[in-house]
Formats: structure tokens, C-alpha cells, sequence
């Protein structure tokens, strides 16, 4: 039966773009919540839990192959209380059940499928599943009749394995670890375990799949910074340059038109074909990444890196609120008369839709810069979806280019500009992907810490603007003035959801970076406020760290801790870094403890298993080698103050945390207000080991300043 004439299941209630694109499903959907659970346990059925995400494409893959499908559809409602989660609206459900899978599977993904016992129990799980057996998969199908039988037939063994299996991810959730000094070989050894994996043809670290992982760059650069060595700075940049050029990045992007910004991954080493998904989390991160690079080299082919991405965001991923939408969809139609969605079809070309489209020499030049082929440039297609197309990668850069046609490279460059601007032109013309319009208030935390990071380094106002905006957004739409809490997610005017500890940790990060850029004492205190709540709802004040749910959350079995910085960094590696800047600023001990506590927590896994938690590792190198701070006083809007400022945003200073100096404001000190009331003139004093220095105020006395006046190593956890 055609999907418009079937009556909607539950799901279409719901406010999720991906619970909705399952709403006439013939699989009869809940929604994860009472009413399914209290189901199960009725009929005494096990629960399938299936989790993907709007934009993911092996999730669309599996909902036309088998949720669309009445016979499966058939065997889920009969035997199953079939249940819908969206893994960016419940990263807590989702963390759990994944963690079991990965346990018992040795690998995890999405879609994942999960069956659970009516207490919510795993007993089998995996990822996508196809309708019949393939791809060395078994079918959907007879996996479902085959747990059906089990089921009514080895019920007790099943309970009873389930039982152990949630009593292993109790212990694991729960564990108590006694912490491991954290010594400078630590960092040392690995900054070598991520040279040994790194790809020295292609950038990136591991094989293919590649994914971009920000943090371990994050981790070379601060690692380079403080050590000395060139080679982590060195794989952190050459990585950021093979990304660029490779078919991961959208090279049509336009200046204050859209286009550009980055794909989740790459199917391949040489990061050519991705899979198109355009993510939030993603692109901010490589943007905060990218600004890195500009400030540690003053290169700017990294801050256009990070230009691009910004100009992406303000002009195709930002609500008119001025929040940041979550993602675009890797499938779309080829065309306005296509009934099927294909992967890339917005991003990839034929020939000779470019020969149509561009004049010779416009043509002659894209293509070779480009890598455009008569039969398709795609090496690595293994379900042939890219057959004869193009997917846009620099093959050759513009000097090659320059030289193989006997022209200037600034005549190359304007043609190859031009050229890009015919074919976005064109592309305009084409079915877009779907866009996932919720707003998160964590992923726009992270999207506020890239404007703010890049209007300190670039001066850009517009990005200043784009930060304020969306906080305040979250502040309004997203902030509960009663109780002092977040919602996660914002969407067609509603507000839903407890935030989770990514929503506190990465906004509370996003609002700390842009008191810094725009010296406004609001932001301030709102971070120290949710900072305050945070560790109310989420800190294990036995153990240290910080639970991914709430204590009062009631709606998952058990809470975690996130130990992973994988394509979201773990909100416990963003808190250290946050607890340790408000002590700084605030004399907060209180903070300090916290985030050693929690540094402590997590230090056996990052002497055992670096690669696992790079971005903790940066928030541990504050520990080892300490911290400064430089505090900025007098009149905020003088052009002396903003060239301080300037100066600063285009340094590289991972140790240094930026103070404005103030004598109003919630979160502020004696110290700073006297430090406040006594400038005449604009100022700025730097602090470490519990001494200042003599004030200066102007660049070049800054700039001295900061080159001499640092931290000194320590040889603690």
C-alpha cells in the first residue's frame, strides 16, 4: 500500500524530522516512552528498538527496504512493541544500547537494532540489518521470526542473559578507578600512538572509513604547543589540507550565498567519496580546528578553511531565530520528476552537464583542476551509486594549473571562480537535500565556540553576530529561568527534552568563548550558573566525571558516562576545560577540584587508550604544564582595547584563559573589580604561578608579554 494511504502510526505526533519520516511506516511505532513499555509488559512481548538519525543513509536504506515493507511490518507488530528513538534527541538511550552492541557485536553504527526485554534489558542487537540475507548480513526477516521462536520457546535463558548483560553495563557505568599519575611520557606516548596510525599519503589517522576527528587535531596542535614538536603540528595541518581538496568538503562554496562546509566521512582513504550527510557538530568543530591552524601558522589558507565553513552555516544551516538548524540530508532526488532518492545527487556531476554549463575555457580548466572524467572520477563505489558521475576534488591546484594553460594564476584563479559560480548556480536548480530544521542546544554550543573562536582570530563582525544571536536564542527559547535548566531541543515553536550533560557542557563552552570575544558580562554569568547546575544534575561527586543524563531523569535504565571523544568530543573532556577557565577567572576552587577529580576519573583510560579521549588529553596538558591568564581592563569599545584583543584572537594560546576585568556582573571578584575601578585607560596584565606582571597597553608590549610570561611544567597527575 502506497505510504499516502495509510493511516499514521504514533510517531506522527512526535516533533523529531526522523521520528516523522517514519509516521506511515506500516510498522505500527511508539515513540520511546511509558505507553510502549507498559505495552510490553502487558502482552509480555520483547521491545525492538530501532535508532538512527534524519540524515543518516544506511537509516533511509533500511526504512524503504524493511520498515516499508508489509510482511516485515506484519512480523513486528505481532511479535514485537516496535520503538522509534532519535539518537541526536536521546544520546543517553542511544550511548547505552550502542555500548551493548559494540560489547556484544564488536562494531556499532545506525541504524541500530536493538531487542530488549520489556524491563528494557538487551539481548541482541547490531546495526543495519538487510531484508533478505546479504552482504554477509542475515535477513531482517528471518532474524525477526528466528527471536520471535526464541522467545516463546527459551524465554528464562534469555531473561537470564539479559539480566547479566544489564549488570555488566551497570558495573561498567559505575565502576570505581583509582587514578594513575599522568606524567609527561603520558602525552609523549600519545601523540606516538596517533603518529603511528596517521596516513602520510592521505592525512587522517586509520584507514577507510575516514572521518575528520577534530579532537585528536585539537590534541597535536596544543600538544605541538607545548613540547616543541613540529611533527603533531605537522600531521594536524597536513591533514586539515588533504580534507580540503578531497570530495569531503563541498568545493562550491560561495561567498555570502552558501555552499561549502564539510561531509560526515569519507568511504575512502583519500577522502574523496563521503557519505554527503552535512552535519552541525562537524563543521564546527573543523571550523575551531581549521581557526587553530590560522593562529598557530598565521597561514591563511586555514582561516579560508574555516571562512568557508562559517559562510555555510550563516547562509543555509541558521534559523531566523538565529539558531543553527542540525544537518543536511546525504540523499536527494536527481531531479524534480525522480521518484527514488539517491546519495550525492546533489553533489555529484556528469561531464556534460558541465560542458553544457560552462564556455571551453571555463570548462578546460574546472575539469582539470577538478578531476572531472568523461566516465566519472569515482574509484571506490561499491553499491555503485556514483556510476559515471563526478564528485569535485583539486586533482591539481592553481599554479598546475596555471603552468599547463600559459596563464597568470590570478586570471586561473577568476576563471576557476567563475566557473564555481555557474555550477552552485546550476545546483540551485536541483532538488536540495532535506533539511533536519531541530535546533540542538548542544551542537549549537559547539557552532557558538567556532564563531566566537574565529571573530577573535579573523574580526569578522558578522561572526560575533551569528554567536550572539543563536545564545541568546538558547538563552530564551532553551533556558528556564524558573529551575535554572536547559531543554535540548528547539523545534516548529516547541521546546522539548531535559538537556543532557553535552547540552550543558558544550553551551556552557560556547558561552565562555563568547564573553571572550565580546567582553559581555551576561555570557559570563550565564556559564557559571549552568556550570553550578550542571554539577547539581550530573557530577558523581563519589567518583568524579559526570553522568550523561540527570539524577532525576527517570525515562532511561541507566546513566553513563561518556569515555569517548569520538565525532562529538565526551562533554566530561569539554567540562575540565570549562572548570579550569572559571577557576581562573572566579578564584573558583571549588571548580578546580572538580575538574581534577574528573581528570582523575578518566586517567587510566587515557594512559591505556589515548586514542580514546583525545580532547581529555588537552584538558589534561592544563594540569600538567598549568595555566595563565591574561586580564583585559577599561573601556571595552576603545580601538585600544580592541587592538589587545585582536592581538591576543591571532595568538595560538591553548594555557591562556582571556579575563575581563569587571565591576559588575554575578560572576566577578574582588580582585577584578578593584583591578576594574583603578584603570584609567585601556590594559592588560598577564598572570601565571600566582604572579602578574606589570601592565601594558599596546600590541607590541602585549605581544612581548605573552611570548615571556608563561606557566611552569609540572610533574603531577
Amino acid at each position: 500500500m502506497p505510504s499516502s494511504e495509510r493511516k499514521p502510526n504514533l510517531l506522527a505526533k512526535e516533533t523529531s524530522p526522523y521520528l516523522l519520516q517514519h509516521a506511515y511506516n506500516p510498522v505500527e511505532w511508539y515513540p520511546w516512552g511509558t505507553t510502549a513499555f507498559e505495552k510490553a509488559r502487558k502482552e509480555e512481548k520483547p521491545v525492538f528498538l530501532s535508532v538512527g538519525y534524519s540524515t543518516c543513509h544506511w537509516c533511509h536504506v533500511m526504512e524503504r527496504e524493511s520498515f516499508e515493507n508489509d510482511s516485515i511490518a506484519a512480523v513486528l507488530n505481532r511479535a514485537f512493541v516496535p520503538v522509534k528513538v532519535d539518537r541526536e534527541e536521546r544520546p543517553d538511550i542511544d550511548r547505552l544500547y550502542m555500548t551493548y552492541v559494540q560489547a556484544s557485536t564488536g562494531s556499532g553504527g545506525w541504524p541500530m537494532s536493538v531487542w530488549l526485554t520489556p524491563e528494557l534489558k538487551p539481548f541482541f542487537g547490531g546495526t543495519y540489518f538487510p531484508p533478505e540475507d546479504r552482504y554477509g548480513r542475515p535477513g531482517f526477516l528471518s532474524l525477526l521470526l528466528s527471536i520471535e521462536r526464541a522467545w516463546k520457546e527459551d524465554r528464562n535463558r534469555i531473561t537470564h542473559a539479559a539480566d547479566d548483560m544489564i549488570k555488566q553495563l551497570e558495573s561498567f557505568s559505575l565502576r570505581t578507578t583509582e587514578a594513575v599519575p599522568l606524567e609527561e611520557n603520558t602525552f609523549h606516548d600519545a601523540a606516538a600512538t596517533f603518529a603511528g596510525i596517521f596516513d602520510s599519503s592521505n592525512g587522517g589517522f586509520g584507514n577507510a572509513p575516514k572521518f575528520p576527528q577534530p579532537s585528536i587535531l585539537s590534541f597535536l596542535l596544543a600538544y605541538s604547543f607545548y613540547t616543541g614538536n613540529p611533527e603533531s603540528r605537522d600531521m594536524a595541518l597536513f591533514t586539515l589540507r588533504k580534507m580540503v581538496s578531497g570530495g569531503i568538503h563541498d568545493h562550491l562554496g560561495i561567498k555570502n550565498r552558501g555552499g561549502g562546509g564539510f561531509a560526515r566521512y569519507s568511504t575512502d582513504e583519500r577522502w574523496h567519496v563521503p557519505h554527503f550527510e552535512k552535519m552541525l557538530y562537524d563543521n564546527a568543530q573543523l571550523a575551531l580546528s581549521a581557526t587553530e591552524a590560522f593562529q598557530a601558522t598565521g597561514e591563511h589558507r586555514y582561516s579560508d578553511i574555516a571562512e568557508d565553513i562559517l559562510n555555510y552555516v550563516i547562509c543555509d544551516m541558521t534559523d531566523n531565530s538565529g539558531g543553527f538548524f542540525s544537518a543536511e540530508d546525504a540523499d536527494s532526488f536527481p531531479d524534480r520528476k525522480s521518484k527514488r532518492k539517491q546519495e550525492g545527487a546533489f553533489y555529484s556531476w556528469g561531464r556534460k552537464e558541465i560542458e553544457h554549463i560552462l564556455d571551453r575555457s571555463e570548462r578546460d580548466i574546472f575539469c582539470y583542476i577538478y578531476g572531472i572524467e568523461n566516465g566519472g572520477n569515482v574509484q571506490h563505489d561499491p553499491h555503485e551509486e556514483f556510476t559515471g558521475r563526478n564528485i569535485l576534488y583539486i586533482r591539481n591546484n592553481i599554479e598546475a594549473a596555471a603552468e599547463k594553460f600559459s596563464l597568470p594564476p590570478e586570471t586561473v584563479r577568476e576563471i576557476s571562480d567563475g566557473a564555481r559560480e555557474k555550477l552552485f548556480n546550476a545546483r540551485l536548480g536541483r532538488p536540495r537535500p532535506d533539511l533536519d530544521d531541530k535546533i540542538l542546544t548542544s551542537w549549537n554550543g559547539l557552532m557558538i565556540s567556532a564563531f566566537s573562536r574565529a571573530y577573535a582570530a579573523l574580526h569578522h563582525t558578522a561572526y560575533l553576530t551569528a554567536a550572539s544571536r543563536a545564545a541568546d536564542f538558547i538563552l530564551s527559547a532553551l533556558y528556564s529561568k524558573a529551575d535554572g535548566r536547559l531543554s535540548r531541543r528547539y523545534r516548529d515553536g516547541k521546546t522539548g527534552i531535559q538537556g543532557k550533560a553535552d547540552d550543558y557542557a558544550f553551551f556552557i563552552q560556547g558561552l565562555l568563548d563568547l564573553h571572550e570575544a565580546s567582553s559581555e558580562q551576561i555570557y559570563l554569568d550565564h556559564a557559571v550558573k549552568l556550570m553550578e547546575k550542571q554539577i547539581e544534575l550530573f557530577f558523581d561527586k563519589e567518583q568524579g566525571g559526570f553522568f550523561n543524563a540527570a539524577s532525576d531523569d527517570h525515562s532511561i535504565p541507566l546513566r553513563m558516562k561518556e569515555d569517548y571523544d569520538g565525532a562529538e568530543p565526551s562533554p566530561n573532556s569539554i567540562n575540565v576545560i570549562s572548570l579550569y577557565r572559571l577557576a581562573d577567572m572566579l578564584d573558583r576552587e571549588d571548580f578546580r577540584k572538580k575538574a581534577e577529580k574528573t581528570i582523575d576519573y578518566f586517567s587510566k583510560v587515557l594512559r591505556e587508550n589515548s586514542r580514546q579521549m583525545p580532547c581529555m588529553l588537552k584538558a589534561a596538558l592544563l594540569r600538567h604544564y598549568g595555566t595563565r591568564q591574561v586580564i583585559l581592563a577599561g573601556d571595552t569599545k576603545s580601538g585600544t582595547m580592541k587592538s589587545l584583543k585582536n592581538t591576543l584572537g591571532e595568538m595560538y594560546l591553548p594555557d591562556t584563559f582571556i579575563i575581563h576585568a569587571s565591576e559588575s556582573g554575578e560572576a566577578t571578584t574582588p580582585f577584578l573589580e578593584n583591578i576594574a575601578r583603578q584603570t584609567d585607560k585601556p590594559t592588560a596584565y598577564a598572570c601565571a604561578n600566582q604572579t602578574c606582571s606589570l601592565p601594558v597597553s599596546d600590541k607590541e608590549g602585549l605581544e612581548k608579554l605573552v611570548r615571556e610570561t608563561g606557566p611552569s611544567p609540572k610533574n603531577s597527575r
